[in-house]
């Protein structure tokens, strides 16, 4: 095979990976594997494969794609740590430990231009830890995702957001910003690690929109850090607990890792999920249910193909998105007035704008705006990049693009204009 090219990795955005000592060290102290997933071995057979390579070399070392020297060993040890994992990936799915590992092994095989095809390394000599072989550090603790992320990758890690809010309105991961007309149950996510269902039913008898009335999450068990945990919140019941009445993930170890905490009791309801680098915010007002997280990008990602309904992250389905016609019919309130109602609180005439134009003309309460204020500074709280905070809605309708896409495209289609004879 040919020399891979040296594009950044999307996992190492900001440079090449940590030192190849730290990171080998690191994958042999994620502790949190399954009692049946094999990753922990792995990681312990790559440690021992390249114990003379980080006497002799680092990870600046010449890169030769697999030609000989310390790139040459790394390249060899990498492809059984790679093998290694896809014999044991069966049953480690969903395990945070074997995918941090895939994924370092995939970069640091583009950061040495290793070719997936060739020989591997002999299998490790087993034997007692050598004497004087240097201090043992601490392990990281396998039920803090972030802390553990970075001493595994030397940086912080990508999160996704979110949010549900009125009609309902659904942001999704990907910026797509949908009004929706969902009746039932459906799933916002449905991962490895989360499970989290939204329940709407109509503003009034016969009408196109609807309210989440009911929200209900399901932490789901996760060996050394939490008891699986169920979450349900209803209009006028917002708890403060889990549904078995405990606030926090149980015995386990890491059972402070999960914990509920009560911001405004009966209208703003706080989780964090420390083990899986999530935080989910619950409000209610207007008499619905606002539903807003923060998720790590690798837990958000820990879905099979049969778990594809995810409004968070497909947004709604077609059939259910509420076209712009039905969004423009007379409500309740005028739209003007709405509109002022909206522009206090709201001044940018973005997405959120919108949907609170929207949510206060058709149900004529005047508290929807608050839905889509705190819904907004969610956004703001949990966006890694800022530049898409505010959304706009196309001519479509439901797609939305951040607003610093607007300015070049709309140049970019008037020079094309000016040059068309």
């Amino acid at each position: 095979m040919g020399d891979r090219g040296q594009a950044p990795s999307p996992w190492f955005p900001h440079g090449g990976p940590p030192t190849l000592s730290t990171l080998t060290l690191l994958l042999l102290l994620c502790g949190q594997a399954h009692s049946q997933c094999k990753i922990l071995r792995c990681n312990a057979e790559y440690v021992s494969s390249t114990l003379n390579l980080r006497e002799g070399g680092s990870s600046g070392t010449p890169r030769g794609g697999g030609r000989g020297g310390v790139s040459g060993g790394l390249c060899r040890a990498l492809r059984s740590y790679a093998l290694c994992t896809r014999r044991t990936a069966r049953t480690c799915r969903g395990d945070l430990a074997f995918h941090s590992a895939v994924h370092g092994i995939e970069d640091l095989m583009i950061q040495h231009n290793c070719s997936r095809q060739g020989p591997t390394a002999p299998p490790p000599a087993r034997g007692p830890a050598l004497p004087g072989a240097g201090p043992v550090h601490p392990a990281p603790d396998p039920c803090d995702y972030e802390a553990r992320f970075f001493r595994l990758h030397g940086r912080a890690p990508g999160f996704l957001h979110c949010a549900s809010f009125g009609d309902p309105h659904v942001r999704s991961f990907h910026h797509h910003f949908h009004t929706c007309r969902v009746q039932g149950a459906w799933p916002l996510l449905d991962n490895d690690f989360l499970f989290v269902q939204a329940t709407s039913s109509p503003v009034a008898s016969g009408a196109n929109a609807t309210t989440t009335r009911k929200i209900t999450i399901i932490f789901k068990n996760m060996q050394e850090c939490i008891d699986q945990k169920v979450y349900q919140a209803e209009v006028d019941n917002l708890p403060a607990a889990f549904e078995d009445g405990s606030i926090n993930g149980g015995d386990r170890p890491g059972g402070s890792s999960l914990s509920v905490q009560t911001a405004n009791p009966g209208s703003h309801v706080e989780i964090r999920a420390a083990y899986i680098g999530t935080t989910i915010i619950i409000r209610q007002t207007a008499g619905q249910l606002s539903f807003s997280i923060r998720v790590a990008e690798d837990v958000a990602r820990a879905f099979s193909a049969e778990q594809d309904l995810q409004l968070c992250v497909g947004g709604c389905p077609p059939s259910q998105r509420l076209s712009r016609s039905e969004r423009n019919r007379r409500g309740a309130i005028a739209v003007d007035t709405a509109r002022r109602l909206c522009k206090e609180g709201l001044p940018v005439e973005d997405a959120y704008f919108q949907s609170c134009v929207f949510d206060v003309s058709v149900s004529g309460d005047p508290n929807f705006t608050v839905a889509a204020q705190t819904a907004l500074d969610d956004a703001r709280v949990f966006l890694a990049d800022l530049e898409k905070l505010h959304l706009f809605p196309s001519d479509a309708g439901p797609p939305v693009v951040p607003a610093t896409v607007l300015v070049p495209l709309l140049s970019g289609l008037f020079v094309l204009w000016l040059c068309i004879p």
